[in-house]
């Protein structure tokens, strides 16, 4: 992000906003700039779609390793990011590149794909820097910081930069942060010559996987999908009180399913949905905060996340799947939420519904064709499953072309299909809602992408690189056949409907997506500096006394902390560089603190609360983007617009807080059906509970005692778990000595919680809980050993004889002569989720009063 002065919303362009963050504000008139902005951005999407494609070991050409990948991916991110973005905002042409641009922007290249043009030099050498090396080390280190300064604004240059002069004057720093400092040598071989700094596992991410995804988003964006989705949102939604409101809470969650950018995502369903919202009666400041707060939340949406969650793969250890099976939830009702609260404004202010238009079907027809629209999507559901997984296991190696014959077929049919109904407006005036059933048949094709995508994950468990591109070569072929074959089935040969036309979307698209990505490879390759720091000078051992110091080891203070440095760096940091950064630093903090505090806390619940408090970055005044992008469209103050649009998103704010302390809500620990579904229930009503109580309306107006009544109830179905270890104690306490006895008795897959005591590196004494996951070997004995530990016993106390480098104990953090003091496993108690009837109980009470309240206020 970059941090704009305070302005009037008439002097804001949106898109200009977009073109500043995400593609480069720099748009040159000469002919060879021109083309170099063009072919540079086509060249870099082409690498990639090769890079991620199976063809190169198809024909054993062009292949390239990791660092070789990352390497050409930032000389790239590089080198566009000097020409593609101007000096200075204000003062530098936008118009041509100048020489120093050029020059400096090759040099730039250069130093990047360094590791790439003396990849086995350097392998033959390492730690060992030629001077050259050490040039190439300097030189590539500081015009990444000018190219980050440039693309990203100053902030993100200065966090790197002070890490480094930490990194190399450490021996100056105060004593308690103060270590021997490195040299330039050791330096420069770790940042820049080493897969440890620059090039380390966040560039790596970008590579491999983020691009894919954002080149994806790109092209279902000029396919269409994108006004598809809020044509579609409109019509469903457009007719009920407030909404247009409810209708850009559902856009906007459609937009995120394939939009990592909620910048993006405000500019482009805001164009249309904020001049609506103001329409019904929204002031300026309220639609433009509810296309931030629903923008902003697009990140979390499953299956396209921001950037920061593809790197969550990495940093926590878990597929990406995984990651979005963890999310999935937070999103979801954090969203029902929001259309909640949308809903209680319209309620307040007496907002009417745009009219419906009148189809002339009776009842009886609404409902067969509703029953029957859903009938269909059940039985193609169930077709799409056990149809091609029937097909994988009868034609074995041939069901790829098979699968392959049956997804252009359907393309075909729903191409043909939504032919029969007239294309969908792109104008961004909407004088009357228009009809569900033929807005919904003109763009069920572009559904099959996502299939493919969420089919490669979720069933085949491909990679998230290798599932996005073969999700972005369906998305392709989409993009260049739909206006041919849309002008064949309409029998016109109007030039929108040309495959000319259908080749320009194509390229317009994958020079779009290289364009995009300029940040975000600038972005990962500066947070590459803080985590090379952290992993070069041993901070992050230093960060967990120094939290855990000003905490007191307080874990509810720890949270507080991190969440408020995540929105502070999130005001200057794009969400990706904010989660790095913080996250390096922090989740290994609150794992390690509330270990230690006997609460074991899963290393992806501490990522997700930074990710989370990362994206609310976006809206926090005084320099949340995407707000200033909402007020340049709707005409209202952006501070203003920022600071409702963060009124409502406290309940997203809220959330990261309550699934830290009931993992549930993260899908950790819900094993049958029903138990699932009493924590989505119970997760959805309380967060439509809280935000009736944040937003001071229920029924009607509700009073102090009210609300607090109303909190409590939220409260209570998110962590019901609160109060009913006070009655029941979750976990018993069973003597170290029966360790192999537990291990037999505890199912496979289940976790298994030891309390250890050992000494730290400074040979202070520390008591600390853990959590191991059992495997389904046949013996205690190998179950022992698949976790990675060997005990011995010496006067009936159990300690750690040997533990297995690289096995889930090491990496829990159990070491050699560590004492086992204790082991608890689940007690037999009543389930917690019983504390949902007095919760219920309440809430029936408030309802009823504010109902008989209503009853008097309609009666007077």
């Amino acid at each position: 992000m970059v941090k704009l002065k305070s302005q009037t919303a008439s002097a804001i362009d949106p898109n200009a906003i977009v073109a500043e963050t995400e593609t480069g504000a720099r748009n040159p008139t000469g002919t060879i700039p021109k083309a170099v902005l063009f072919y540079v951005p086509l060249a870099w999407t082409l690498f990639q779609l090769w890079y991620a494609s199976p063809l190169p070991f198809l024909f054993n050409f062009g292949i390239f390793n990791s660092t070789e990948a990352r390497s050409i991916h930032l000389a790239f991110a590089m080198f566009l990011a000097y020409t593609a973005y101007p000096t200075f905002k204000k003062s530098s042409p936008r118009d041509y590149i100048p020489t120093q641009d050029w020059v400096v922007g090759l040099l730039a290249a250069l130093c990047a794909a360094y590791l790439f043009i003396f990849y086995a030099e350097l392998s033959e050498r390492p730690g060992n820097p030629t001077q050259l090396d050490l040039v190439v080390g300097v030189i590539g280190l500081i015009l990444l910081l000018e190219a980050t300064r440039r693309a990203l604004g100053p902030p993100l240059m200065v966090v790197a930069a002070i890490f480094m002069i930490y990194t190399f004057f450490g021996q100056y720093m105060p004593a308690v942060i103060a270590h021997k400092g490195a040299s330039l040598s050791k330096g420069m071989s770790h940042y820049w010559l080493s897969t440890e700094g620059v090039f380390g596992v966040a560039v790596g991410v970008s590579t491999e996987m983020v691009f894919m995804f954002v080149l994806f988003g790109a092209l279902l964006e000029t396919a269409g999908a994108g006004n598809y989705f809020i044509r579609a949102a409109f019509a469903g939604l457009g007719h009920l009180r407030g909404g247009p409101a409810k209708a850009a809470v559902v856009a906007s969650g459609l937009t995120g399913l394939v939009s990592g950018s909620s910048i993006a995502n405000v500019v482009t369903t805001g164009t249309f949905t904020i001049p609506l919202m103001k329409k019904v009666g929204f002031s300026p400041e309220k639609a433009g905060a509810v296309e931030v707060a629903c923008s902003t939340n697009g990140q979390l949406m499953p299956p396209v996340m921001g950037a920061a969650a593809f790197l969550m793969v990495e940093y926590v250890g878990i597929s990406y799947i995984e990651v979005i099976k963890h999310a999935f939830l937070p999103a979801i009702i954090s969203y029902i939420a929001l259309f909640y609260i949308v809903h209680l404004e319209a309620c307040k202010m007496g907002l009417k519904a745009l009219k419906k238009p009148s189809s002339g079907a009776t009842l009886l027809q609404k409902m067969t064709t509703f029953v029957g629209g859903f009938l269909l999507m059940v039985v193609l559901t169930g077709v799409t499953y056990y149809g091609i997984g029937w097909i994988k296991t009868v034609a074995g190696d041939a069901a790829f072309y098979i699968v392959g014959v049956i997804l252009m077929v359907a393309y075909l049919f729903l191409l043909r299909l939504s032919c029969k109904v007239p294309e969908l407006e792109t104008s961004l005036e909407m004088e009357k809602l228009p009809f569900l059933l033929p807005t919904l048949l003109t763009g069920y094709y572009f559904l099959l992408p996502l299939v493919v995508l969420i089919w490669c994950l979720v069933v085949e468990r491909l990679s998230p690189s290798l599932s996005a591109y073969w999700a972005t070569m369906l998305m392709m072929v989409i993009v260049v056949t739909q206006r041919p074959l849309k002008g064949y089935f309409r029998k016109t040969k109007a030039p929108e409907f040309s495959f000319i036309r259908g080749l320009q979307d194509l390229v317009t698209a994958m020079v779009g997506g290289g364009r995009n990505m300029i940040g975000i490879g600038v972005a990962t390759a500066a947070a590459g500096i803080v985590v090379g720091t952290v992993t070069l000078t041993g901070i992050g051992l230093v960060m967990t006394e120094f939290v855990e110091f000003i905490s007191g080891g307080n874990l509810i203070l720890i949270l507080v902390f991190t969440a408020v440095i995540s929105l502070l760096l999130g005001m200057g940091l794009p969400t990706t560089a904010n989660y790095i950064v913080v996250s390096t630093l922090m989740a290994p903090v609150i794992v390690n603190l509330g270990a230690r505090s006997g609460l074991l806390v899963p290393l992806i619940a501490a990522h997700l609360f930074v990710f989370f408090f990362g994206i609310l970055a976006d809206d926090t005044p005084p320099v949340g983007l995407a707000a200033f992008a909402a007020a340049g469209i709707s005409g209202g103050d952006p501070i203003r617009t920022g600071i409702q649009g963060f009124g409502y998103d406290i309940r997203t704010a809220v959330l990261p807080f309550i699934f830290i302390f009931n993992t549930e809500l993260l899908m950790i620990g819900v094993g049958t059906w029903y138990h699932f579904l009493t924590v989505v229930v119970g997760a959805v009503v309380a967060m439509m509970i809280f935000a009736a109580a944040t937003q001071g309306y229920f029924l009607t107006k509700s009073r102090i005692w009210e609300t607090v009544a109303l909190l409590l109830v939220a409260f209570t179905l998110l962590r019901p778990g609160f109060w009913w270890d006070m009655i029941y104690p979750p976990l018993s306490e069973v003597k170290a000595t029966r360790l192999e006895q537990v291990i037999e008795q505890t199912e496979a897959g289940a976790h298994l919680m030891l309390e250890v005591a050992g000494e730290d590196m400074r040979g202070r004494a520390f008591t600390k809980s853990l959590m191991l996951q059992v495997g389904d070997e046949s013996t205690p004995t190998e179950r022992l050993t698949a976790i990675g530990i060997e005990t011995r016993v010496e006067d009936g106390r159990v300690f750690v004889d040997n533990v297995v480098f690289g096995s889930p104990a090491e990496k829990a953090g159990i070491d050699f002569d560590q004492e086992i003091l204790h082991i608890y496993v689940p007690a037999s108690i009543p389930p917690k989720h019983l504390m949902f009837i007095p919760a219920l109980l309440l809430l029936a009470c408030v309802w009823l009063v504010q109902r008989r309240r209503c009853r008097r206020l309609a009666v007077a």
